[in-house]
């Protein structure tokens, strides 16, 4: 999986990322969690409509290679690309697991497979 290197400012209520390599291409979010989440919508984006234009894709610099200004985190955001089509996965889970899942997906108003959809882009944004 291709990730690129980004700039998280700001302070609680206001994020922001940025992306060395892709000037321009920035979000914002009003938690970290949210802030990298449309990091990823962003990135994503940006390949879509290079394709698209037919530019080239700038490729990302190694995140060792990169300067981070004082007071900035660096991180790496996933390019997660989105095909559009389902594919099924047959998963078994312990019970509690799924009750966990379950839980969690009735509390943020999601089915269970968009939850572990949700789970997997998020621990993807992590390094994980």
């Amino acid at each position: 999986m291709t990730r690129y290197p980004a700039w998280i400012d700001g302070e609680q209520g206001s994020y922001g990322v940025s992306f060395p390599d892709l000037p321009g291409i920035v979000a914002m979010g009003t938690t970290v969690d949210e802030a990298l989440l449309h990091a990823e919508e962003a990135l994503r984006d940006y390949v879509i409509e290079a394709e698209r234009d037919g530019e080239p894709i700038t490729p990302p610099t190694s995140i060792e290679e990169i300067e981070t200004p004082n007071g900035i985190t660096l991180v790496s955001v996933p390019l997660i690309r989105l095909s559009g089509r389902s594919v099924r996965a047959n998963l078994t889970l312990d019970e509690g697991v799924a009750a966990f899942i379950d839980g969690e997906a009735r509390r943020r108003k999601m089915t269970r497979t968009a939850y572990v959809e949700w789970m997997a882009r998020r621990i993807a944004q992590t390094g994980g």
